[in-house]
């Protein structure tokens, strides 16, 4: 079931900038909520039968994470599956990860040495996902691990038996996002931001704002902040 209101693709307009914000990431949030329980069912399967390991692995996420990239009115660059960390028979940690216009795997043995290895449990993509249960939209963010772009990562939990085994996930690169969205936005005016829990501003109608500027304390006075209902996201409104 969808956990945001459906809205048409070819939609250019809403009613207040937190609906454009909100069904926009909504798309994401909800197609993720759709694979995470398909994946849990294959990934509990796979399990009676042997071991998981990262081939196995790879086979089950790989054919849904491609189709989101066509499956989603959203600039999709990335997307997979981050498996719990010491959750596969071959590997302490491993992302089932397609990305870039040529859709290519991920293989991060090959960009670095000890990458393989990476603890990834404090990164925000796994770890709010891991501790709360619940969908997350994180970011902005540079993304070394992957894009070495400024990214926005829709991550999911997947649960088997109660049991955390990884999170369904998507990048954004913010660029991208821009494109989209910031015109939209600035039909409702031109100081309007969108920022994450801490304030960091993920986009801005406003050329006096970037990317990974923060608003917050003294700042905040002359804007209201509407948050976005089922994300960490605000959107700031110059009055």
């Amino acid at each position: 079931m969808s956990i945001h209101p459906a809205t048409p693709a070819s939609r250019t307009a809403a009613d207040h900038p937190v609906e454009l914000v909100t069904e926009y990431f909504g798309r994401a949030l909800d197609a993720l909520d759709d694979w995470r329980g398909r994946l849990a069912v294959e990934i509990a399967t796979a399990r009676a039968d042997a071991p998981l390991t990262t081939d196995r692995l790879d086979a089950l996420v790989e054919p849904s994470a491609l189709a989101l990239f066509d499956q989603l009115d959203l600039p999709v660059y990335g997307a997979g599956f981050i498996a719990a960390l010491d959750s596969l028979a071959d590997a302490n940690s491993h992302l089932a990860w397609w990305q870039g216009p040529e859709r290519a795997q991920l293989v991060l043995a090959a960009q670095s040495v000890n990458k393989e290895h990476i603890d990834y449990s404090e990164l925000e993509w796994y770890r709010v996902p891991f501790q709360t249960g619940m969908p997350h939209v994180a970011g902005p963010y540079v993304d070394y691990l992957c894009s070495d772009e400024y990214t926005i990562t829709v991550a999911a939990p997947v649960h088997v038996d109660s049991e955390f085994v990884g999170a369904v996930a998507l990048d954004l690169l913010i660029d991208q996002v821009e494109r989209h969205l910031t015109p939209q936005l600035a039909a409702f005016g031109d100081d309007i931001s969108i920022v994450n829990g801490v304030g960091r501003v993920l986009l801005s109608t406003s050329p006096a704002r970037e990317t990974g500027d923060t608003i917050r304390g003294d700042d905040l006075v002359g804007f209201e902040r509407r948050p976005c209902p089922g994300m960490a996201l605000d959107v700031l409104i110059a009055r």
